[in-house]
């Protein structure tokens, strides 16, 4: 059987470039056709706190590229919906965020615009894993803005008390951590499991789980491989045991529980320290960042959790201006520093390593320089992880196996099972090739 995913992403592009075509004027997709008179304007639809700022800079730098925000609802709470539809009614923003897990879905989809000669030329200015997620099947499709290493934030004044002085370095000491902490008392945690898809899916890429690769004309499919079910038996024994609390993710109890000292520790992206201080800011300075436990110290690797590019989307007339803005965005100075301080990114661009507002101590996190913990992360994350081509419907099914497994009613290795059924089963219906 052909593969439908890559025929599908390969007609894509030719669709796309079609329709760039029709709107512009004439061909090519690393150009605006476009002689206008006036300054060009791009639509730009995100979420993302601090966006609007980066694009007032932009503005005021630019006087023949005019960028037009709206900030919508994140991508997995309608927004990507939102720019699904809009595709479809031919009436979308040139500059879409569109997180690295969903952009395949996207240009499965049909959803994007082939920006390939027009980014070509800012490839080496960024990590070499950020610009290549930025695109499938050798298309590319947007720049880069940040990555998402991985951390363990935690409370290292109730570690202390509970003589716990150094963060657990593997996840056998993060276990025994939890032991002693919830011996010692009843209602403290040392962490807990939520339902989030996308942060199982670090936890999986840092035990060095593939769950998606292409292979000829074929997708493989291998959600509940080995590495990943190692992570559901270690998480489904401390559920088991009752040594994490064990509530949603980005819940409203999960924060009052942080707040009262009763969940001691989040293993998270970067993006999660300015949310976490936002939502306990009562406990301003008890906190820290180390690097998230690992399987083998003498092999540590990390994981990774989100991370987006801003992507151009079909139909946009305006390809090339829009990757001048979409690479502005995420590599000049003054946006990165904002983003950095705004929206807590670590940035895709390499020159951003550079960044001053990377080096500044962290009040609520007791004055430490945190994103010197992230920089390690990012050094030690797999860069061949593979997100696959429908990703709503597998981090649909496997946020509904995780919560279900935390109350009990399944367990994280059926979860798996699931997940790995329903997301094989979307792919054919959509005519993909499964090797």
């Amino acid at each position: 059987m052909k593969n439908r995913a890559l025929r599908t992403v390969t007609l894509a592009v030719a669709i796309a470039s079609l329709a760039g075509t029709a709107a512009c004027g004439s061909g090519g997709s690393g150009g605006s056709a476009d002689k206008a008179s006036g300054p060009v304007t791009i639509e730009f639809w995100g979420w993302a706190p601090g966006y609007e700022k980066s694009v007032e800079l932009f503005n005021s730098t630019h006087p023949g590229i005019q960028v037009t925000y709206s900030k919508i609802s994140p991508g997995s709470k309608g927004g990507y919906t939102k720019m699904l539809s809009a595709v479809k009614a031919g009436n979308a923003p040139c500059v879409g965020s569109v997180g690295f897990e969903t952009l395949p879905t996207f240009a499965a989809a049909g959803a994007l615009q082939d920006a390939t000669a027009a980014a070509a030329p800012f490839a080496k200015e960024y990590g070499a894993s950020a610009f290549a997620q930025s695109g499938v099947a050798g298309h590319t499709y947007g720049l880069p803005v940040d990555i998402a290493p991985m951390g363990l934030i935690y409370r290292k004044d109730l570690f202390a008390k509970f003589g716990i002085h150094e963060a657990p370095r593997t996840w056998e000491e993060y276990a025994a951590d939890a032991a002693t902490i919830h011996a010692a008392d009843p209602n403290a945690y040392i962490g807990y499991f939520g339902n989030d898809a996308y942060n199982f899916a670090g936890l999986a890429q840092q035990a060095g789980a593939k769950w998606f690769a292409t292979g000829g004309e074929k997708w493989s499919v291998e959600v509940n491989d080995a590495a990943t079910r190692k992570v559901a038996a270690f998480w489904q024994g401390l559920i088991d045991k009752k040594l994490v609390k064990v509530v949603p993710s980005f819940d409203t109890a999960l924060y009052k529980g942080m707040g009262e000292g009763t969940i001691l520790s989040d293993v998270n992206a970067v993006w999660d320290t300015p949310i976490l201080a936002d939502s306990v800011k009562q406990t301003s300075g008890n906190w820290a960042v180390a690097p998230m436990p690992v399987w083998d110290a003498a092999k540590p690797a990390s994981g990774n959790a989100g991370g987006t590019p801003n992507a151009i989307l079909k139909g946009c007339a305006h390809v090339k201006e829009a990757v001048e803005f979409a690479h502005w965005f995420g590599t000049d100075q003054a946006s990165v520093s904002n983003l950095i301080k705004e929206t807590g990114i670590y940035p895709a661009a390499l020159s951003g390593l550079d960044n001053p507002a990377l080096a500044e101590p962290n009040p609520f996190y007791g004055g430490q320089k945190i994103f010197d913990v992230f920089r390690a992360s990012a050094a030690q994350v797999d860069a061949g992880f593979q997100w696959g081509p429908v990703m709503t419907k597998t981090s649909g099914a496997l946020g509904d196996g995780l919560g279900k497994a935390g109350a009990g009613s399944t367990t994280l290795e059926a979860a798996l099972a699931d997940t790995q059924a329903q997301t094989v089963a979307e792919m054919k219906t959509q005519g993909m090739g499964i090797g």
